[in-house]
C-alpha cells in the first residue's frame, strides 16, 4: 500500500517524465547533471544506468571537506562525504521530476544516515543541488511526500549545494555490472533492480516486454 501511494503522489505531482519538453530545450543544452546520495553508490548506480534517457552515471564523493578522499577515508565517516552518483542526463527524453520520482521510490529517506545494513553518514540520503531549479523541485517533491503522509517517519533527506564531486576509484565504477556474482550485488542490488524495471517498464533504456 507504501509503494502505491507513493506512485499516486508522485503522479498527482506532475513528477513522471514527459516524452517531449517544451521548445525552449532547443535553444540551449538539453544535457544538464544532478548529485544524488541514495545509500551505497554501486545500487544507485546500476539503477540509473538502466534509465531512459540517462547518458552516464559515475560514482564518486561529495558533501565533505577533504580534498580527492579515498573509498577508504570516506569510510571512516571524518570526511564528511557522502556516497553519491553523478548523473547525466538528456532533458528531451527524461527530467529532473523522474530523476527524483526513481530516487525517492527506490530508497528509503526516513532512514537517517543508514541504507538497510550500510550505516554511516557516508550512506545519508541527499540531493545536492546545482541551481535553483533543482532545489525547487526537489523541495516539491519532498513536500508533496510530506503532505500524502506517504511514510511514517519523517523524510531526513537533505538539500545541500553542490560544492564539489570526487571521482571514486576505478574498480568502483559500473560496480554490478563487474561483479554480479558477488554476494552483495545478489542479495541487495539486484532486487532493487528488478523493483525499478517493474515499476519503471517504460522507463527502461532496453524496455522488457
Amino acid at each position: 500500500m507504501k509503494k502505491l501511494l507513493l506512485l499516486v503522489v508522485l503522479a498527482s505531482s506532475s513528477l513522471f517524465a514527459q516524452k517531449n519538453n517544451s521548445d525552449k530545450n532547443t535553444k540551449q543544452s538539453s544535457i544538464e547533471t544532478i548529485t544524488l546520495a541514495g545509500g551505497c553508490y554501486w545500487c544507485v548506480e546500476a539503477i540509473y544506468e538502466n534509465l531512459d534517457g540517462v547518458k552516464s552515471v559515475v560514482s564518486g564523493y561529495a558533501g565533505g571537506t577533504t580534498v580527492n578522499p579515498t573509498y577508504e577515508e570516506v569510510c571512516t565517516g571524518k570526511t564528511g562525504h557522502a556516497e553519491v552518483v553523478q548523473i547525466t542526463f538528456d532533458k528531451n527524453t527524461t527530467n529532473l521530476d523522474e530523476i527524483f520520482n526513481v530516487f525517492f521510490t527506490l530508497h528509503d529517506p526516513t532512514t537517517l544516515n543508514r541504507q538497510g545494513a550500510d550505516v554511516g553518514t557516508q550512506y545519508r540520503s541527499a540531493i545536492f543541488y546545482k541551481n535553483e531549479e533543482q532545489k525547487l523541485a526537489a523541495q516539491s517533491i519532498i513536500n508533496a511526500l510530506k503532505k500524502a503522509k506517504v511514510y511514517d517517519s519523517p523524510i531526513v533527506t537533505t538539500l545541500e549545494p553542490f560544492k564539489q564531486f570526487y571521482k571514486a576509484e576505478n574498480y568502483q565504477q559500473n560496480y554490478y555490472a563487474n561483479n554480479k556474482s558477488e554476494p552483495y550485488c545478489k542479495l541487495v542490488i539486484q532486487p532493487k533492480i528488478e523493483k525499478f524495471e517493474k515499476l519503471f517498464k517504460d522507463r527502461l533504456k532496453n524496455k522488457k516486454k
